[in-house]
């Protein structure tokens, strides 16, 4: 298993990806459906009216996505400033087409600066993943609880170790190797985030919308292709087969990533 990387060492890979992807979605994931399935997926949480802190936005794709569709308050903040300095630019040209208002900051969610009780919807959006250890990630989600309102929504969408190892199972039965997990990253723990995650925040929902996707693209896709003998690129995110299988209803527990919800108690 290849060493993870440090935190100095994820933080100088969104650097890069920041000024390689420029405004692109792909600074954040170059799985541009899985994207566009999150931002369907949390938008069912958001209300016209409310308050948002979307944490670690990166380049602020996703959260003007929020805001043309809903009228909403949200502020979207990164610890890269390469990624808000792109994040502040795609204000320029699309701030007349937003429903709500939005701003951009830099900031750390392990360490917010917003003060208590503030939000009524925190978004927190493969963010955690990036945090190297569980100390971080509970560090992070004891923030995320501090500035949400009383009642309000921690809305979380990242990848968890029981969805890769369950994703890598139904590999193994076709004969696929397995796929291993990026070396920035460290996929949550679901029994610790479920059990000792924080006290205040009250689990609502775990909705498993990749599962489908999940199957179609790593285990469906590369047997099809290892069965035609097809000259054709399995990572290949842009295909109508990844965008056909991201429309699918989700069945069964094999995505990776996991949208969970929870409410401030």
């Amino acid at each position: 298993m290849s060493e993870r990387f440090s935190l100095e060492q994820i933080r100088e890979h969104w650097k890069q990806q920041a000024l390689k992807h420029g405004q692109s979605a792909s600074a954040s994931w170059s799985e541009h459906p899985v994207i566009e399935a999150e931002i369907r997926e949390i938008l069912k949480h958001l209300t016209d009216g409310d308050r948002v802190l979307d944490a670690g936005c990166a380049n602020g794709y996703s959260t003007v996505q929020f805001a043309s569709q809903k009228k909403i308050d949200i502020r979207g903040v990164d610890y890269i400033q390469e990624m808000i300095t792109q994040a502040q630019a795609r204000l320029e040209h699309l701030a007349d087409k937003l429903r709500g208002t939005v701003a951009f900051a830099v900031g750390d969610v392990t360490a917010l600066d917003d003060l208590s009780d503030t939000y009524d919807k925190v978004i927190v959006t493969r963010v955690l993943i990036n945090l190297k250890e569980w100390r971080y990630q509970e560090q992070a989600l004891g923030e995320c609880a501090r500035v949400l309102k009383p009642g309000g929504l921690l809305i979380l969408a990242d990848g968890t170790v029981q969805g890769w190892q369950k994703m890598n199972s139904f590999r193994r039965e076709w004969g696929l190797p397995e796929i291993p997990m990026p070396v920035f990253n460290q996929y949550l723990d679901e029994d610790k985030l479920l059990q000792a995650g924080h006290p205040s925040l009250r689990l609502v929902e775990i909705s498993n919308y990749l599962s489908t996707y999940y199957v179609g693209t790593r285990v469906l896709k590369p047997l099809l292709i290892r069965a035609l003998g097809a000259d054709i690129d399995v990572a290949n995110t842009d295909m109508e087969w990844n965008r056909w299988f991201a429309q699918l209803p989700p069945w069964g527990d094999y995505g990776t990533s996991k949208l969970f919800v929870f409410e401030k108690v």
